[in-house]
């Protein structure tokens, strides 16, 4: 039995809403009959992250009513997530490989084949359309919530409208492959379409469902797809007192399986001092680029090469 935090959820059941009204399982659109912006949400992007789906679940049992616009649900990689075992969660993040960064054009319109590029294929024309655009996501390691801009301010502005949670991320992207919060419009800076992937906190810590349907409630009111007196019924959890960004300076990306970490490692955690050794892996070091330096979501559940096993960045 793989050794694993404990799992305080439920993984919700999704049958219900296998049969959709798109011709694609899993994906449901609720169409206003008014004038509106398109916005997607999606959940499951990772088979063992299921506090998205458990918000997602919530949202279409409330039976909710676009206000206007149009409303996309989706369950992302139903695949992945319908081998989740209890004694081994981790297996079930994907199947093939990282759905999360298949979402370049030479890839998605490529020659290549998996279960993850085909499902993708599959939600490209429903991501392709979105204006608006939340990804629900949670974490290995106990971490507070991110919200992860990608790498356009553009996108902290946004979440700065939501109000949640406390710490914004500016990345540099995956070295694996591009994010679907970076495809096309959502990651050029002249464009008006948003996107945004929030980090709810540990995969199966209760508070992380908590978070989902809270940042999901606040996100649809902003963008105005839902009734701001109908989302604001439905929040669960107060607002941060402010926002702060942390810009990611340098992705750590494991070199071989003789990567190990020289501090101890703590989400968002801080090094104080530059220069102070990090990582290893064979014989390079990374080491902080300044004084309090952010640990960005450190972990060796998934050590690989090529596997970005922190970031390390510094608050605005």
């Amino acid at each position: 039995m793989a050794e694993h935090y404990p799992i305080e959820l439920t993984p919700p059941d999704i049958a219900p809403f296998k049969a959709g009204n798109t011709g694609v399982d899993y994906v449901h659109v609720l169409d206003s009959g008014h004038p509106g912006p398109t916005v997607m949400v999606q959940a499951l992007t990772h088979g063992n992250e299921f506090c998205g789906a458990i918000a997602l679940a919530h949202l279409l049992r409330e039976g909710v009513t676009p206000a206007r616009g149009k409303l996309i649900v989706a369950f992302a990689n139903v695949a992945a997530y319908a081998r989740f075992d209890f004694d081994d969660p981790d297996a079930s993040r994907c199947i093939d490989e990282d759905y999360n960064r298949v979402w370049a054009d030479d890839v998605l319109l490529g020659a290549r084949d998996s279960v993850e590029l085909r499902r993708a294929r599959e939600l490209r024309p429903f991501v392709d359309r979105a204006d608006f655009l939340l990804d629900l996501h949670s974490m290995h390691e106990p971490c507070r919530p991110i919200m992860v801009c990608g790498q356009v301010d553009k996108n902290v502005q946004f979440a700065r409208q939501i109000g949640v949670p406390a710490d914004l991320l500016i990345d540099t992207g995956h070295p694996a492959g591009l994010r679907m919060i970076e495809r096309g419009g959502f990651g050029d800076p002249a464009s008006p379409r948003r996107a945004l992937l929030i980090e709810c906190g540990q995969h199966w810590e209760r508070r992380a469902a908590d978070v989902a349907i809270d940042t999901l409630m606040r996100f649809l009111s902003i963008v105005g797809t839902v009734d701001r007196l109908w989302a604001k019924k439905r929040l669960w959890l107060a607002p941060p007192d402010r926002q702060r960004v942390i810009r990611v300076t340098e992705a750590v990306v494991a070199r071989s399986m003789d990567f190990r970490f020289l501090v101890p490692i703590e989400g968002l955690g801080i090094v104080a001092r530059a220069g102070t050794p990090i990582a290893q892996d064979g014989d390079h070091v990374w080491r902080a680029p300044c004084d309090d330096t952010v640990l960005v979501m450190p972990s060796l559940r998934h050590l690989r090469p090529g596997n970005t096993q922190v970031r390390l960045g510094r608050y605005d």
